[in-house]
C-alpha cells in the first residue's frame, strides 16, 4: 500500500505541483516586470473551420474504427459467431462501405455508414472553407 501511495505522489501529485509553482513564478516575474499580458491570438473564421474539421476527421476515424470491429479478421466464422450467434462464414465483407453480412443478415448497425458520410464531407467542406478564408483574408490589406 506504501508503494502505491508513494507513486500516486510521484506520478500526479509532485508534476501538479511543479506545474503549479512554474505558473505561479511566471505570473510574479511578469508582474514585478510590469509587462502586459501576452496577446491572445485572434479567433478567425478560418482557424474555427479548421477546429471543426479536425474534430470531424477525429470523430470519423473513431466511428470508422468502430465499425470495423465488427469485421472478420484472423476467423471469419468467429465474426459472425460473436456478432450474430451463427457460427457461419461470412457471406460477404467490406471495408467502406462497413459491412458484413452473415446468413444473409446485416451486423454492422444501419447509422454507421451514414454517420461516416456525414463526418466526410463536413471534414471536407470544412477544409475547403478553412483554405478559401485563410487565402482570402491573406489577399485583403
Amino acid at each position: 500500500m506504501a508503494n502505491l501511495i508513494g507513486i500516486v505522489i510521484l506520478a500526479l501529485v509532485l508534476p501538479t505541483w511543479a506545474g503549479i509553482t512554474f505558473v505561479g513564478l511566471v505570473r510574479a516575474r511578469r508582474e514585478n516586470a510590469g509587462l502586459p499580458p501576452p496577446p491572445r491570438p485572434r479567433r478567425t473564421p478560418a482557424r474555427k473551420a479548421a477546429w471543426i474539421a479536425a474534430l470531424a476527421y477525429l470523430l470519423g476515424g473513431a466511428l470508422h474504427v468502430y465499425g470495423l470491429s465488427y469485421m472478420p479478421f484472423l476467423q471469419p466464422e468467429d465474426a459472425c459467431w460473436f456478432n450474430a450467434g451463427r457460427m457461419v462464414s461470412p457471406d460477404s465483407s467490406s471495408g467502406l462501405p462497413v459491412s458484413l453480412v452473415c446468413a444473409g443478415e446485416e451486423i454492422v448497425p444501419a447509422w454507421v455508414n451514414p454517420g461516416l458520410l456525414v463526418l466526410a464531407v463536413t471534414a471536407v467542406g470544412s477544409t475547403v472553407t478553412s483554405v478559401m478564408l485563410a487565402v482570402g483574408s491573406r489577399r485583403r490589406p
